[in-house]
């Protein structure tokens, strides 16, 4: 996967956003205003996904290409490094995965949320 798979990926899920809130040179996608991967621009080797704490570690423990967060919080977030034993097919998963996490869980108002979980219901995710 390169820089624009992973950004047009990201942009194939529903009420996605991209922004640059941190420097002109990381990317990062939301959804419903809640930040769910992030990933550099320039140096495209890594990207963060948003996990499951116990999901997290077990990620880690089964992938040399999982790693905790450098950037973020270690308990919530890895890092997938592209370059080394993950296939596209499992990143992609855990973009969902991050998605489908922030949707449920951080996405407010309640509204909102449930208007996106909705949608996801009836549509599903791209593969």
């Amino acid at each position: 996967m390169d820089i624009l798979e992973y950004r047009d990926y990201c942009l194939s899920l529903p009420f996605v956003e991209e922004s640059t809130p941190f420097d002109e040179t990381t990317l990062v996608f939301k959804g419903g205003g809640r930040m769910f991967t992030y990933a550099g621009m320039e140096d495209f080797r890594r990207l963060a996904v948003k996990c499951d704490p116990d999901e997290a570690v077990g990620l880690r423990e089964r992938y040399e290409g999982v790693e905790a967060a450098w950037h973020g919080n270690k308990r919530h977030w890895n890092d997938l490094y592209v370059d080394r034993d993950l296939s596209d097919a499992f990143v992609r998963e855990q973009i969902r995965r991050s998605y489908m996490l922030v949707l449920r869980h951080n996405v407010t108002p309640r509204t909102l949320r449930d208007e996106m979980l909705a949608h996801v219901a009836r549509h599903g995710l791209p593969e």
